[in-house]
Order: C-alpha cells, then structure tokens, then sequence
C-alpha cells in the first residue's frame, strides 16, 4: 500500500461532472505488424501488454479513499484486478477518415475512468484509412504519471524492433488486501496532528527564499520596486494582465479532438536562425495559431494569451519512478504583437524570465502546498466551483495549457507493428476548455488539440493555424537570411570598392 502525494491527489479533484483529469495519447499504427499477414488483434494486444504489466507497477494498482477525506488516498494492488477489463476495441466506419478517428477518440477522452479499477485504459481502433493503419488510444489518469513518466510507460509496452525484446520474468506478484475504513482512518487523524508543522516548514522555505522572490515575482508587478531588478525592461515582460477570452468560461463534459504533424526540421530550421529554443518556436506557433483564430473571429484582446506550461522537476534520484515531479511557468506568449519574428524574440526573452521566476520560489513549493492541502476541503472546493460556474465570472490566471513532451528520435514498435505517429492530449478543466499538448517522434512534431466545443467551436481552425504560423516564421528567418546576405555583400563590395581605389 502506498499513499498518494498531495500533487498526485490534486489532480483527482479534477474529476468533476464537467471535467476529468486523464490523459491521453493517440499512437496511429501500421495494421499488420512486420512479418504477419494479419491485422494486430485485441487477443495479441493483450497478451504484449500482460506480460509486461510488471515493468509499470501503477497498472495494477486502483485507489483507497481515507474517510471523510482527512488524509491522501491511497494506491493498493488490486486484488481484482483483471487485465481484460482495460483493453478494448471498436472499429471506425469506411472511410476510416482522421476525422472519423478524432470523433471517437473526442468521445472516449470525455468519459472518466473507473475509479473502482486501475485508473487507465487501452483502445484498438481498427479501420483507418480503409483498414491500411489502425490506431491505439491509451488513456491513464494524471494522478498515477506525469509527462516524464508517462515516457517510461510508453517504453514498457513498446519496442526499438519489430521483433520485440526479451521481456524480464515477472517477480511474484501479491495483491494487496484492502484497509478497513477504520484503519485508514486513525492514519488519516495522526497525519492530520502533523499539518501545523507542515505549514511551518513551507512557510519557513518560502521565507528563506523572499529575497529571490521579491526580486523576479513581485518586482515586475509592483511600482517603485522596479530600481532593485538588475534588468527591469526584461522582468516588466512576465505576464501581468491576462484577458479573458471565450475558451476561458466553464466548461461542458463534451470534448472535440484535433491532430496536426508538422516537420521537426522546419521547426529546428526556425530556432538554429533565430538563436532560440525548440520550445520556443513552438510556442512561437502556437501563439500565431490563436492570433489568427481571433483575428478570424473578429475579436480584440485587450492583453497578450498567457499560457501555463507544465515543467518537469524529476530529479536524476527519481528518474524510473511514477506519480507526479513536475510544476508550472505563466509566460506571456505576446499575441498581441503584429511581427512573427518580434513576437519569437519576446516569447524567448520571457521564458527565461519564467524560468527564473521558478527557480526563484522553488520547484518543491508547488508540491509542499498540494501536500498540506487536506482532500477533504480541496475536493469539495474543487465542485463547488464547477457546480456553480465561478469561472464565468473571473477573470483567468492563464488562457491555455502548452505543454511539450521530448520524444524519441527512433521508431518504436507496439506487439511488432511500427507506431508511425502519436500525439499526446492533456485534460481541459473548470475556466480553460483548450489544451495544446505535443511530442516530438522521428523527424516530426505531432500536436494534440483538446477543447470543450461550446467554447471552441472549430478546434481544427487552431490545429490549422499552427501550420500556417510556422509558414510565418520561416518567411521571417528567411528575410532574416536575406537580409545577413546583403549586408555581407554590402560589406564585400565595400571591401573591395576601397582596395581597388587603394591600388
């Protein structure tokens, strides 16, 4: 038995009526695996993903409340457990379209799991793009992975070979009996003693660390404070006002999918020119995707989109581990500027401010806080926000979800057939209906778009948007380029203008 985190737990007061805290992922695959002659079956998916259920422990593990909420859950191994009962399959009808996919993929993202089983779920979707490809859609719950080790499931049911590898024996495996309530509870009361001493050591780190905060958090924001910033025209850059926009009300339990692919090289192209990150320039395309969606909605805004971006704090010590390492940035993503190279720079400029931000105040702080918060209060607080739609009458802290997962640059394989794209989805909760996850694989970018349709009613126009935005900033690096080359010329000419007259 192993209690959750305060962070692990947070993200199950997720699950509300309108809301749910999974993730997803959408592996489009080759039908028939290498060397066969038949599609992948559910039989043959089941058996791969059995034999290596002991690679990724959290798979067999389901969820004990504490009573009346005083105290974390915890993770016990299910003494039910079934693997059967969490694979499934469907079929799409001819064509067998993207779009097709995406609408059954919508619709199984916006049921939430089973908290009386294993938190997650794996779906064969036979028939796209008539019967040559099919598609696998896991589902697991963010409370059991975060980015970073959802990587390291993916690496436990999938392969570098066609062929597989040889797969370590399975130790015994002993489930757990489940806690009476009585049990649970006198844990829950003693954990609660210690909640004052908690609190005291949070506030003791947080003002141990004031001056790092006064200096890169509250100077941007305060007048008069701006004389004690090294580079005030730098931190002035960090998000003060964040609109509020359509997408940022409350949401509905309905869901609409979006994939988009776009070529790592042009995006590597874009950042070697403009001396920035890969990060960057993606959001560089995700902050041109939503100018343009407004602008074609005909609506101004009166301050740049903030967007969160989920980080990962996973040390080396935790690497191999799951639950949740992992805190946030707000960074302004500076829509509201007209040049696409201008709006890049800036993006750069203000995540390193981000990221000084954080270091500032600590990437444990996030954690310590969901950790002294008890379940109890933070679960009822987390419904009566959605029961009542305060997020229609507030403005938000953030606009959208951005979040960039690393991916391999070899092909992976899934019981012998070859994974030719995934895309990662991320949940959409109460005040923020659109979600923009992406993973780089192989020689492309794959985008997964998740947005509350009465909010966004054309999520395609974004995902569309994204391409047209790095067309954008290749434009600009390429006048960039041209404009290097006629000032070298410039320069040459001049050179050889003055030794001539010189001779």
């Amino acid at each position: 038995m192993q209690q959750l985190s305060g962070l692990d737990a947070a993200f199950l007061e997720l699950d509300t009526p309108t809301s749910t805290g999974h993730v997803g992922g959408v592996h489009v695959i080759d039908a028939v695996p290498s060397g066969q002659t038949r599609p992948l079956t559910l039989e043959g998916l089941t058996e791969t993903v059995a034999e290596r259920l002991h690679l990724v422990p959290p798979m067999r593990r389901r969820l004990v409340e504490v009573p009346f909420g005083l105290d974390q859950p915890y993770w016990i191994e299910d003494p039910a457990f079934d693997v059967e009962f969490h694979l499934r399959e469907l079929a799409l009808p001819a064509p067998g379209s993207s779009a097709q996919l995406t609408e059954q993929v919508a619709r199984i993202h916006a049921r939430p799991l089973d908290r009386a089983r294993p938190l997650w779920e794996i779906y064969l979707i036979h028939g796209l793009d008539g019967g040559a490809r099919a598609a696998l859609y896991v589902k697991l719950h963010h409370a059991m992975i975060d980015g970073v080790a959802g990587q390291e499931v993916s690496a436990a049911l999938l392969d570098q070979h066609p062929e597989g590898r040889q797969i370590p024996p399975a130790p015994p495996w002993e489930p757990d009996p489940a806690p009476g309530g009585m049990a649970l509870l006198g844990r829950g009361v003693g954990h609660l003693a210690l909640r004052p001493q908690w609190a005291l050591r949070i506030l003791g780190r947080l003002v141990r660390r004031s001056p790092d905060v006064a200096a890169t958090v509250l100077a941007p924001r305060l007048p008069g404070w701006s004389r004690l910033v090294d580079d005030p025209d730098v931190m002035f850059r960090a998000p003060v006002r964040v609109p509020a926009t359509p997408f940022n009300k409350a949401v509905t339990p309905h869901r609409r999918v979006a994939l988009r692919i776009v070529p790592l090289e042009q995006v590597k192209a874009v950042k070697n020119e403009a001396g920035v990150t890969v990060n960057d320039v993606v959001l560089a395309m995700c902050a041109g995707a939503l100018r343009h969606y407004f602008d074609d909605l005909g609506e101004e805004l009166d301050a740049s989109l903030v967007a969160m971006i989920p980080i990962s704090v996973r040390t080396e010590d935790q690497k191999g581990t799951h639950g949740n390492q992992v805190s946030m940035m707000l960074a302004s993503l500076e829509t509201n500027r007209d040049d696409p190279a201008d709006r890049l720079a800036h993006i750069h400029d203000n995540m390193l401010v981000a990221k000084e931000q954080q270091n500032a105040i600590g990437a444990d702080t996030l954690q310590e806080w969901a950790e002294f918060a008890a379940p109890a209060i933070f679960s009822r607080a987390a419904r009566l926000y959605s029961n009542t739609r305060i997020a229609d009458m507030h403005r938000p802290i953030f606009n959208v979800c951005i979040s960039n997962v690393p991916g391999p640059p070899f092909p992976l394989y899934v019981a012998g057939a070859q994974v030719l794209d995934t895309f990662p989805m991320g949940p959409i909760f109460e005040g923020f209906g659109l979600n923009i996850t992406l993973m780089s694989y192989l020689d492309r970018v794959d985008f997964g778009l998740v947005a509350d349709p009465t909010l966004v009613p054309d999520v395609w126009s974004i995902a569309d948007g994204l391409r047209a935005s790095l067309d954008e900033l290749k434009a600009a690096a390429a006048e960039h380029i041209g404009a290097k080359a006629d000032a070298l010329a410039a320069t040459t000419n001049g050179s050889t203008t003055k030794r001539s007259a010189t001779t």
